[in-house]
C-alpha cells in the first residue's frame, strides 16, 4: 500500500509486459508519461508519473487533480477533468499523414 496515495501496490499492467527488469519498467513508465503529456496538453491537462507512487497523476491548469491507477482509468479521468471526450487515436496524435484515409 502506498502511504502517499493509498493505492495498493499493483502487480503490473499489461502495458509493462516485456520489461526485463524493474529499471526497464520504470523507464517505460517515464516514456509513457511523456507521450501522455503531449496527447493531453491540448485539453488543458498535465500528467506526471514520478515513478514513486502507483498510478499517474492528472491535473487541470486550474488545479483540479486526480490519480489514475492505469491507462484505462486515465482516459476516463482525463475526460472527466477536461469536461469533454478525448480520443487518443485521433489522427492528430498518431501522426496520420493521410488525414484518416
Amino acid at each position: 500500500m502506498c502511504s502517499a496515495c493509498g493505492f495498493p501496490a499493483a502487480p503490473g499492467h499489461w502495458t509493462e509486459a516485456g520489461a526485463a527488469s524493474a529499471r526497464d519498467r520504470l523507464r517505460n513508465r517515464f516514456k509513457r508519461a511523456e507521450v501522455l503529456k503531449s496527447v493531453l496538453s491540448p485539453y488543458g491537462l498535465t500528467v506526471h508519473d514520478g515513478g514513486l507512487v502507483p498510478g499517474i497523476q492528472i491535473a487541470t491548469l486550474s488545479g483540479s487533480h486526480s490519480i489514475a491507477r492505469d491507462l484505462e482509468e486515465l482516459w476516463a479521468t482525463a475526460e472527466r477533468l477536461a469536461g469533454r471526450p478525448i480520443d487518443p487515436l485521433d489522427p492528430h496524435f498518431i501522426g496520420d499523414a493521410h488525414g484518416g484515409r
